[in-house]
């Protein structure tokens, strides 16, 4: 098969999928049918390794199908790489979205205590009533500090477990309040935790704008490393001749330094993505000073 007629192939599905994926955007959506799944995707999800064995795996394979292709030394150490970080980098920013998932629950679950504790509830009450209506993110946390009470220990010694397992800034100012309402009454703790159910509102809100305008940056980078990486697999396939300067020792170092730069402007981006969390009130040695 020429270079000429592989390239007209390759313009053609191009053009046939760009075709579908239009009509696809222009017709109407309808609701999925509840379809039974078919054999083979029954077999996949019953014997599909687990997800870091599935990621070894492709890079493996990626890996291995460069090093064939290529004839490069140094396209074993660069594929592997980037099949192992570029999909972290440009992918879902997940522990953003649990951060926020967290947050959300934390006001939540301190809205339920102020609903509870203004119907003359105590707070071991209230924390206990609230076990089976927190929010998921929360509940097995919550869950654990009212079992830790049922089996007679100590409310503030449950509440500084709580907020090591919460492990967030926020639930810090929650349980900094439940612990000065469990030394002595507190007639304005209601008031205080609907405060701090506000603040998390407002946080979480904040995080979530900051995510959709970090959006359109990993979505422009998409583009450019898909452009790039495009062009590089289509010299590769149909004209392997204008890249044979890089077969010499010296095409082998720019291939490096050309990967750095590449790695460096990600590692940027990934620092520009990553949101700098609160300084934490309750950490360590400082709890039980707090306290």
């Amino acid at each position: 098969m020429s270079a000429r007629l592989l390239l007209v192939l390759l313009l053609g599905a191009g053009f046939g999928g760009g075709a579908w994926l239009l009509h696809s955007g222009l017709r109407p959506a309808e609701p999925p049918a509840d379809r039974p799944e078919g054999r083979l995707v029954a077999l996949w999800r019953a014997h599909r390794p687990a997800r870091p064995g599935r990621r070894v795996a492709v890079t493996a394979a990626v890996t291995l199908l460069m090093l064939v292709v290529t004839g490069w030394p140094v396209a074993g150490p660069l594929t592997a790489a980037a099949a192992w970080w570029l999909p972290k980098v440009l992918g879902r920013d997940k522990e953003h979205e649990k951060a926020v998932a967290r947050i959300e629950a934390i006001a939540t679950w301190t809205e339920q205590l102020r609903d509870t504790l203004a119907a003359a509830a105590g707070l071991e009450q209230a924390l206990l009533a609230t076990t089976a209506t927190a929010p998921l993110p929360v509940r097995p946390k919550v869950a654990a500090c009212a079992e830790a009470i049922r089996r007679g220990q100590r409310l503030p010694d449950a509440l500084r477990q709580l907020q090591a397992d919460l492990a967030d800034p926020l639930g810090d100012l929650v349980v900094i309040a439940l612990l000065g309402a469990a030394g002595r009454q507190s007639g304005r703790l209601a008031d205080l935790l609907a405060g701090l159910a506000g603040s998390a509102r407002e946080q979480a809100l904040m995080r979530a704008r900051t995510a959709t305008s970090r959006a359109r940056i990993r979505t422009s980078v998409r583009i450019v490393v898909a452009t790039t990486l495009g062009m590089a697999l289509a010299l590769i396939v149909l004209n392997r001749s204008y890249l044979q300067p890089f077969d010499t020792a010296t095409g082998q170092l720019v291939l490096l330094v050309i990967a750095g730069l590449f790695a460096l402007a990600f590692t940027w981006l990934r620092r520009i993505a990553t949101f700098t969390e609160p300084a934490r009130v309750l950490a360590g040695a400082g709890t039980e000073a707090a306290a």
